[in-house]
């Protein structure tokens, strides 16, 4: 492709000679496992994040799954997912036992319906789970309202959610957060990473042992838990990246302001409130052509994608399994495209990409 979707070789290029230099320093103290670089990762994520605390996994499902396994979900339990999420969010509720219940979103923002959520409601559901899909915060304010009246835990699935705020407040501190580092995330590790924000130090203390086999010290282990450690070098890759992470995050709005300009005609773009402040982990638009446009841009040399195109309870997994009728997902999964908008795209090279898209648009008969 002459314009990927994700250029890393060029964004960790940027930052090799640092990369290596914090390499070295892991290599130095042999620290490999936990080492004091996740302990830094931590303290400074939560000082970055403006949240309480955060606690280091192995990556972003583990985060959901430990979540779970926080509040006491298991075998019984039903859980609250939207359909239009990327498979990790249903698939953690699974991996506790639990069963999710997927619930639609809403027609224009494309995030979880709190009006949908309130009619799957059941004896057995225990929590609910938000996704901030594309950095778009959800509607905290209802979607907690309607916890609270049901007395259900709220996890939020923050995976591409980093830097975004509802209301002032970041998400990831209306509940137990639950972020990914993949590196395909806008804050980025070299493979797999995550980490999880709580507000208590009990939930700390928990999560510290949840993630190490149950685990207080090296020879007593008080639960059965599984293995999710953040490798230290891992940790200090991150290290190196947060000091950029403002960066990251305005470079994608500023994407996001270009397309919002010239694309809002031809394109029925995500509105975003007043009260929300997104971080774009993805910049999605909708349009009826939007399969013929996706091949025709691709013939072109950009990588464009689609987050997602069939949604989970369309899945073979799901298939069966519940009578779910969720009109405005299996509407937008037909016309939802995802626009490059990280920051190694250059601005010329966007706004060429507009005018190609709009060329693309107009000739697929907009």
């Amino acid at each position: 492709m002459r314009v990927p979707y994700v250029d890393l070789a060029e964004q960790n290029g940027r930052l090799r000679a640092e990369l290596l230099e914090a390499f070295d320093r892991v290599l130095s103290h042999g620290q490999l496992v936990l080492g004091p670089e996740v302990a830094e990762l931590e303290t400074r994520l939560a000082a970055k994040l403006d949240v309480p605390a955060v606690v280091c996994v192995a990556s972003g499902i583990d985060a959901l799954e430990l979540a779970l396994r926080l509040r006491g979900i298991g075998p019984g339990d039903e859980v609250l997912v939207p359909s239009h999420t990327f498979f990790a969010t249903a698939y953690a509720v699974e991996l506790v036992g639990a069963r999710p219940v997927f619930v639609d979103v809403e027609p224009l923002r494309l995030l979880m319906d709190p009006e949908s959520a309130a009619q799957a409601i059941g004896e057995r559901t225990r929590a609910i789970i938000p996704v901030h899909l594309g950095g778009h915060p959800c509607e905290m304010g209802a979607i907690v309202a309607l916890a609270e009246e049901h007395g259900l835990w709220v996890i939020e699935d923050c995976a591409q959610s980093i830097g975004s705020r509802y209301r002032g407040r970041p998400t990831g501190s209306w509940g137990v957060g639950c972020f990914s580092l993949h590196p395909l995330k806008t804050l980025s590790a070299l493979g797999d990473a995550g980490f999880l924000t709580v507000a208590e130090p009990a939930d700390v203390e928990a999560l510290k042992r949840l993630r190490n086999l149950g685990l207080v010290d090296r020879d007593h282990t008080e639960e059965v838990s599984s293995h999710s450690r953040l490798d230290t070098l891992q940790a200090a890759a991150l290290l190196v990246k947060l000091e950029h992470l403002d960066e990251y995050v305005e470079a994608r709005r500023a994407h996001a302001r270009a397309y919002d300009d010239a694309l809002r005609d031809e394109f029925s773009i995500v509105p975003v409130p007043d009260h929300v402040e997104p971080s774009y982990s993805c910049y999605v638009v909708r349009h009826p052509e939007r399969d013929r446009i996706l091949t025709a841009m691709r013939s072109r040399g950009y990588d464009l994608k689609v987050h997602y195109p069939v949604p989970i309870h369309m899945q073979r997994p799901y298939l069966g399994s519940g009578s779910w009728v969720l009109p405005q997902t299996e509407r937008a999964v037909s016309e939802i495209l995802s626009l490059p908008v990280s920051p190694e795209l250059s601005p010329t090279v966007r706004d060429e990409l507009i005018a190609d898209l709009l060329d693309t648009c107009r000739g697929a008969g907009a």
